[in-house]
């Protein structure tokens, strides 16, 4: 496929939100080695330098995309009273975003350049949280992260099956409760 060299006629470009939601769909469909900028480009009909300008380089790409599909981890309901309710409803939310797309956190864990934005914000809100209930915040803080980075990318095995998602959901929320339980005892 060829394309006309030069810069686009104006209006013809490519918008952030497009290319944000192409992105995804690649990551989701082939993996972290599926979202080159060249495959991006050619999924949008442009050329991959055009991409740049929106998003800079695949780190501020994979930036992006966590911040917007994390950011609903950040967002917390009215029913989350007091700090234990809140750090169960954060990393609730955090499980299913990554199992949402798990590729996307694959992805970040391949590009540290990555972790920045809203992943920081998570991170630094579950140990501010965890800082009022143990003396060990960052202990709890990583072991409560890899069990949701764990439990989340387990679920890619029941894609397509709904009950053994389910169930696997529901073994997490068990697990959760059961990690902060001991994380509350005396």
């Amino acid at each position: 496929m060829t394309r006309p060299r030069g810069r686009p006629t104006p209006g013809s470009g490519v918008s952030r939100d497009a290319i944000l939601a192409a992105a995804l769909v690649l990551l989701d469909e082939g993996g972290g080695q599926g979202l080159t900028m060249r495959a991006l480009a050619q999924r949008l009909g442009v050329t991959a330098m055009s991409l740049y300008r929106h998003v800079g380089d695949h780190a501020g790409l994979l930036r992006m995309l966590s911040d917007r599909v994390y950011a609903a981890v950040l967002e917390q309901p009215a029913g989350e009273a007091g700090a234990l309710a809140h750090l169960r409803g954060l990393l609730t939310r955090y499980h299913q975003a990554i199992a949402s797309h798990p590729q996307l956190t694959l992805a970040i864990f391949a590009t540290p350049a990555a972790f920045a934005g809203v992943t920081r914000q998570i991170t630094e809100q579950l140990t501010a949280l965890l800082a009022v209930m143990t003396d060990q915040p960052e202990l709890w803080r990583d072991i409560l992260v890899d069990h949701a980075h764990g439990a989340g990318l387990a679920l890619v095995s029941a894609r397509g099956d709904a009950a053994q998602a389910e169930s696997m959901a529901a073994r997490y929320q068990q697990a959760l409760d059961g990690l902060l339980t001991r994380l509350t005892a005396p």
